[in-house]
């Protein structure tokens, strides 16, 4: 499923009066109805991507301003532990790594050790940063689930299905096996 960089569209901005001050609607979806607030999760989803991606970048760019070191020293906290765990028990070992494991076995359980204690001596950092990454999922699903759809959302939704498609949530629902019916 490939597509040409042509086609590929970004959904519109939506004013700040239509995403979450006067004119919009919130209300608790319907908790027995999953697949009526699915379906409301997919359309705001796709009716304000652009929205949820400036929302994304935004609560990103603060928490990196207000803890920068924590949140570098937690990548790298992560990255350690997962480079750790790729070379110890990766499916694509090299014979030069299984060759340093099996004759200095206490050497790379040192290594591993080390990494440990580093990852739970840096929690914190690790734990912000998974905040970092969780916090604006967390806040764009509350919204959509939230947020009412109103005439204008629907009409400009219909008028817009082609360009829907090939923007970047459009081929992430899509290749979710999440698109409405009515987009297909």
């Amino acid at each position: 499923m490939t597509t040409s960089m042509n086609n590929f569209q970004f959904a519109p901005l939506r004013s700040l009066d239509d995403f979450i001050l006067e004119s919009a609607r919130f209300q608790l979806p319907n908790f027995n109805d999953f697949e009526k607030w699915g379906n409301r999760v997919v359309k705001n989803l796709l009716y304000y991507q652009t929205n949820y991606f400036v929302l994304a970048a935004i609560e990103l760019i603060i928490i990196g301003l207000v803890q920068p070191m924590k949140i570098m020293l937690g990548m790298f906290a992560i990255a350690a532990v997962l480079y750790a765990l790729l070379m110890t028990y990766g499916p694509n070992k090299s014979p030069s790594t299984q060759q340093l494991q099996s004759v200095n076995k206490y050497a790379v359980l040192a290594l591993l050790l080390g990494i440990a204690y580093i990852f739970l001596y840096m929690f914190d950092a690790v734990l912000l940063v998974l905040f970092a990454v969780l916090l604006p999922i967390s806040s764009i699903f509350i919204h959509s689930s939230l947020r009412l759809r109103n005439l204008k959302n629907k009409l400009t939704t219909a008028v817009e299905t082609v360009g829907i498609k090939n923007s970047p949530m459009g081929k992430f629902l899509e290749a979710m096996d999440m698109m409405p019916d009515s987009f297909q």
